[in-house]
C-alpha cells in the first residue's frame, strides 16, 4: 500500500478506536463533565472518519488506492 493510503487507513482505524473509547467512556462515566468529553471525542471521530473516507474515495477515483485483496 502506498504510504499516503496507509496513513488514510490509519486515520480511519484511529477514528474507530475513538468511537469505541467514547462509547465505553459514556457507559462508565459518573458525571456530566465526562459526558461532554466523550461527546466531543465521538463528534471529532465522526468528523475525522468523514474526511478520511472522502480522501480515500478521491484516491480510489485517481487509481491510487489498490485493494490488497482485489488488485486492479
Amino acid at each position: 500500500m502506498r504510504p499516503c493510503n496507509d496513513n488514510i487507513q490509519h486515520a480511519l482505524e484511529l477514528a474507530e478506536k475513538m468511537i469505541a473509547l467514547a462509547d465505553q467512556g459514556d457507559a462508565d462515566r459518573e458525571d456530566v463533565g465526562c459526558g461532554i468529553l466523550y461527546g466531543m471525542l465521538r463528534d471529532s471521530a465522526y468528523k475525522l472518519m468523514k474526511l478520511a473516507e472522502e480522501e480515500k474515495k478521491a484516491h480510489i477515483h485517481k487509481g491510487w488506492w489498490v485493494d490488497e485483496c482485489h488488485p486492479s
